[in-house]
């Protein structure tokens, strides 16, 4: 069978496109990194580079243009004005996009979420600076819309992933949170260690996200941003906690089953979509 051919956004800051790429892989994806410029160069071309010859393109973490005029605004103008057709024909062929913080903050400057009646122009949410002021760089626990269409979160209930970003604090107007939740289009929640939202309370909420948003897909599902690095928990031990799990397995007498981090589980489902 044919693997899924997956593109990996790199260059100008981005700086998570070897995570990622690693994360396809293991998932069974054939897929490539490639620099935003080559990407556009190519763009009228019948190079291999084409986007119309990938199935999944990730939008990585980063800090793209140095968040100058604010995190993801600069990519989304680059893509937008050399690209905005082709990832507009990329969206109608079915085709799956990632977009994983810097890349979550890209979806929303261009449009792409929360492509409200199939309309991937319109911005309509933002993702602006945490309540706290400063950078913050920590593990949380999500709760996963098991009523969402997103094709990435399929059959994952709760997960933890690390979060790094000075912008992730998400926000919208009131009627536009509204559709969002009817539309079942939030599917990550922060959460506390019971598994329940947030409510907002820090630390559990890092950013004072309304609503305790940590991710949302457009209408199909095949448009899902973000703020947490599920490529960043692609081994068990990059959990903090290995360690000690490990050791709790082995007062029992158990191993640990597998070494494979549970953020593969979200490439995965892209990749098994096309299956």
């Amino acid at each position: 069978m044919t693997k899924v051919k997956a593109m990996v956004l790199t260059g100008y800051g981005l700086n998570c496109d070897n995570e990622t790429d690693y994360s396809l892989h293991l998932a069974g994806a054939d897929s490539r990194r490639m620099h935003i410029n080559q990407l556009i160069e190519n763009a009228q071309s019948d190079s291999r580079t084409v986007l119309r010859n990938y199935q999944l393109l990730v939008f990585g973490g980063g800090f793209s243009w140095a968040d100058d005029h604010g995190a993801g605004v600069l990519m989304a103008s680059k893509m937008k004005r050399h690209l905005g057709e082709q990832l507009k024909a990329f969206v109608d062929a079915g085709n799956l996009i990632l977009g994983i913080c810097n890349g979550f903050q890209a979806l929303v400057n261009l449009g792409l979420l929360p492509g409200f009646d199939g309309r991937y122009v319109d911005r309509k949410v933002a993702l602006t600076h945490n309540d706290s002021g400063n950078f913050i760089d920590c593990w949380v626990s999500l709760k996963i819309n098991g009523q969402s269409p997103c094709v990435f979160t399929k059959g994952i209930r709760r997960a933890e992933f690390p979060v790094r970003h000075g912008e992730g604090k998400f926000y919208a107007s009131d009627d536009t949170l509204k559709r969002l939740f009817e539309n079942e289009q939030v599917v990550l929640q922060y959460a506390g260690s019971d598994g329940r939202p947030a409510a907002g309370r820090w630390p559990a909420n890092p950013n004072g996200s309304l609503s305790d948003i940590a991710g949302m897909c457009d209408a199909t599902g095949r448009i899902f941003g973000l703020m947490p690095h599920p490529e960043a928990f692609n081994h068990f031990t990059n959990h903090p906690d290995w360690t000690r799990r490990k050791l709790g397995l082995a007062r029992v007498g158990k191993n640990i089953d597998r070494e494979e981090g549970e953020g593969i589980a979200v490439f995965r489902n892209a990749v098994e979509y096309f299956a």
